[in-house]
């Protein structure tokens, strides 16, 4: 299974595979016939008031992810994941997140969890 994790503004490369992007919010500046994302799984992405808080500096990222990982249990996440899941059994797929710090990122908790 191949998951990876990208920043949505850089260009799309032929081994992205399905780009799916994980953020909430349509990334700023970016037109959409230029990310060339297949597909946007919206209740996937952390919640409005998980994502405030955790950009306001208040908790560390394992308690984010921790979290985040609360939310992913809910019935259409749950379902949505074994999508992209699913999606990954079959071939390359690439999350794609606007953070600037991917590593640190519901990206990277939701590729883990896709992963296991």
């Amino acid at each position: 299974m191949s998951v990876r994790v990208r920043r949505v503004y850089d260009p799309p490369e032929p081994e992205d595979g399905v780009r799916v992007l994980v953020d909430r919010l349509w990334p700023r500046g970016l037109a959409k016939d230029a990310a060339r994302v297949d597909e946007w799984p919206k209740a996937i992405t952390p919640s409005t008031e998980l994502r405030r808080w955790y950009h306001s500096g208040e908790g560390s990222y394992e308690e984010f992810a921790g979290r985040f990982e609360a939310e992913l249990a809910a019935d259409e996440a749950a379902e949505l994941l074994d999508h992209v899941r699913d999606l990954a059994r079959k071939g390359e797929v690439t999350l794609l997140t606007a953070s600037r710090t991917p590593d640190q990122s519901h990206a990277t908790v939701l590729a883990r969890l896709l992963r296991s």
